[in-house]
């Protein structure tokens, strides 16, 4: 479980963060959703580290890993897993290779055993007979299974996916939507994805975290969100045809 306490951040007089606190459960698909510049983003970062809350402290399992030296940190970065919003593969290097990345940087496996952990992932992602073409070769779908085999690469406690789905056909976001809730169940790993997509967030969520203007508005799960009640939280989710349709489908006996 990852946890946040009262988290602040302002960047100048912006103030981005307002004392925000929350849980994200083991074994889970925990979604942070809002409107583009709510806060989401840097949020995120400042929950692995990139940025420095001003107020506040990050647990992962009980580890305040905000007080932490570099060198403490490190040790739970290694248990941390990323899928980039843009996949983020390195175009000059097969899949395989993209794959073998993180384990020859961060693991004390031998090369022998690195080559059977990646086989082993893509495997899992269903690209067994990919590993030889460059992302440059790979469809949009593809490239993203490639970026999660490579983000469960390290075997990680926590994995962290920037808006997954985005630039995906609806078909492809659902399978990508699927492989995320299977191999958090799989793992058991407490998994945190940032997203504005509400097909997404009703295919895969767990749990439901709504950040309007710096604050944790709400937060639920995906039967509570259509059930509504916070006017920000309504105009944010039933903003599409689809979400309005849901919504009259379920109060329909």
């Amino acid at each position: 479980m990852i946890k946040l306490h009262n988290i602040s951040k302002s960047f100048g007089e912006h103030h981005v963060l307002k004392d925000v606190s929350a849980s994200f459960e083991r074994g889970k698909v925990n979604f942070v959703i809002g409107r583009s510049g709510s806060g989401k983003s840097v949020l995120t970062k400042c929950t692995v580290g990139l940025i420095e809350p001003d107020l506040g402290y990050v647990e992962y399992d009980g580890r305040d890993f905000t007080r932490m030296s570099l060198k403490e940190r490190k040790s739970i970065r290694q248990e941390i897993g990323m899928l980039f919003q843009g996949s983020a593969l390195f175009d000059s290097m097969s899949v395989e290779e993209n794959v073998r990345f993180p384990l020859r940087m961060f693991s004390d496996l031998s090369e022998k055993e690195i080559q059977m952990r990646a086989a082993a992932c893509l495997e899992r992602v269903e690209l067994s007979d990919a590993g030889t073409r460059f992302p440059s070769e790979c469809s949009g779908g593809m490239q993203k299974r490639v970026g999660i085999a490579r983000a469960i690469a390290m075997n990680p406690k926590y994995l962290f996916c920037d808006e997954p789905n985005s630039g995906l056909d609806p078909q492809t976001a659902i399978v990508i939507d699927q492989l995320i809730k299977e191999i958090t169940l799989e793992y058991q790993m407490t998994t945190v994805v940032i997203s504005h997509d509400m097909n997404s967030v009703m295919e895969a969520s767990d749990t439901i975290h709504f950040v309007h203007e710096g604050s944790i508005l709400w937060n639920g799960d995906r039967h509570q969100l259509l059930e509504g009640g916070v006017a920000e939280l309504e105009s944010f989710v039933f903003a599409s045809d689809l979400m309005r349709q849901i919504r009259k489908n379920q109060s329909t006996p």
